[in-house]
């Protein structure tokens, strides 16, 4: 039995949506009774009203079966927007005596949604009014390290240029929206906001075809991610060795780093999100942070494995800093590589040519892939495992000379097989000849821009 276990997260077996119903209508009072004592002048003395029980069974009752009463009022505020966005309607009251909303509550007025956006100082304001003391024993809640943040509840927005950091609109992210709502896990895709793709494979473990040297390396990730929690834990070496590993596949494309790296996940039953770094890195001056700032935190919350592949891109994008977006482009790479070195999770880089790799930071990797072009048995091994119904194949197709005689790698091999099963289809045949695979052969070494 492996680790892997330990790291999968439990998933609740109903939805949430009448329980944070109760968490809003609890808000609506607590948001009732601090307007009465604010108005009603009565000091610091205010006692915040006790939130309902939740059920056990669904995920905001396992969660806050753990958090405090104040926690609880924080997540429920930034629900509030998304969900019922009228409880918070008593904040629009405006001040008579100054003819403008009354600074005390905090919060952002959409002019569009005509709707009362909470700010840190709203939270502040419900949870210590208008006390200094007890509104600045409140704010560590708000810390990047509180399980409210680290877990991914709660989103702060971007803090505005000019703008004090209480003024920071609270929000809860898409995914943990629907997680709540539905008691289940929610895999996030790629989006402007989320730069990542979710990389799945419908083949096994026994279907990679690698090198034995190279399959050997492979089993030596798989083996850190299925025992690091022993290795750091119960061998005590977690004060030694940093949480996470970094490894570099390199070699020809179509050798199977991608696979391997999908593999890998299906293996230990890990999600793989893959982010293609030549559509990321500085694509959009000031984004690419906040972005992949998403991207990676969510990847040490949920263990997930990150895949960056053409990751030339990012060590060929320094360049020297001659205009302002060279250095802010510069400024994102220098970005990334930190996030990557001090990820807690599996990260995987993947490029075609490892002189591209800069050597300070090739120290930081624990393995380096090498993926070779396969030999002539290993090219066997990929046509019989990407024909699986030899019985599609006519008698004269002879797999063995064509492995032997044609050095094509397993993305090759796949394309190939693919467009000689249309060519045979488009002959009204119901089976692949020899003549329709080396047809086939010669397009993709064309494309290949090598001549059969």
């Amino acid at each position: 039995m492996t680790d892997i276990s330990l790291k999968r997260p439990h998933a609740p077996t109903s939805g949430d949506g009448d329980q944070i119903a109760a968490e809003l209508a609890w808000l609506a009072h607590v948001i009732d009774a601090r307007l009465k004592h604010f108005f009603a002048g009565e000091g610091d003395a205010f006692t915040l009203p006790a939130p309902p029980t939740l059920r056990p069974s669904t995920l905001l009752g396992t969660l806050t079966s753990a958090w405090s009463a104040e926690d609880r009022l924080i997540l429920a505020l930034a629900l509030a927007p998304q969900v019922q966005p009228g409880v918070l309607d008593p904040f629009f009251v405006r001040n008579s005596a100054l003819d403008r909303p009354f600074t005390e509550f905090g919060g952002e007025i959409s002019t569009q949604a005509h709707a009362f956006r909470p700010t840190i100082d709203t939270a502040l304001f419900l949870l210590g009014g208008t006390s200094p003391t007890s509104r600045l024993a409140a704010l560590p809640r708000f810390a990047p390290d509180h399980p409210l943040r680290a877990e991914g509840f709660l989103k702060l927005d971007d803090v505005k240029p000019g703008t004090a950091f209480t003024a920071t609109s609270l929000s809860v992210s898409q995914d943990k929206l629907l997680e709540l709502a539905t008691g289940t896990p929610v895999k996030p895709d790629f989006s402007p906001d989320f730069p990542a793709q979710r990389l799945q494979t419908a083949r096994d473990w026994e279907d990679l075809v690698l090198a034995p040297e190279v399959r050997d390396e492979v089993e030596h990730v798989l083996a850190w991610i299925q025992h690091e929690q022993t290795i750091l834990d119960d061998w005590g070496l977690r004060s030694k060795l940093a949480p996470g590993y970094r490894a570099l596949f390199y070699g020809p494309p179509g050798t199977g780093k991608t696979l391997t790296a999908a593999l890998l996940g299906k293996r230990t039953g890990l999600d793989v999100y893959r982010i293609d770094l030549s559509m990321v890195v500085s694509k959009y001056i000031g984004e690419t942070e906040k972005n992949l700032a998403t991207v990676f935190d969510q990847a040490a919350r949920k263990h997930w494995i990150l895949f960056f592949d053409e990751a030339d891109a990012l060590f060929g994008a320094r360049t020297s800093a001659s205009s302002s977006n060279d250095r802010y482009a510069n400024q994102e790479v220098s970005y990334l590589l930190q996030r990557i070195e001090s990820c807690p999770a599996v990260v995987i880089l993947a490029t075609n040519l490892k002189g591209n790799i800069d050597d300070a930071f090739s120290r930081r990797f624990q393995s380096m892939v090498g993926f070779t072009k396969p030999n002539a048995a290993q090219r066997l091994q990929l046509w019989r495992g990407a024909l699986t119904d030899t019985a599609r194949l006519t008698p004269d197709v002879d797999l063995t000379r064509i492995a032997r005689d044609h050095e094509l790698v397993g993305g090759a091999i796949v394309n190939v097989i693919r467009h000689a099963a249309i060519t045979a289809l488009r002959q009204g045949e119901d089976r692949i000849s020899e003549p329709d695979i080396l047809r086939a052969i010669a397009l993709e070494l064309r494309k290949e821009g090598r001549t059969p």
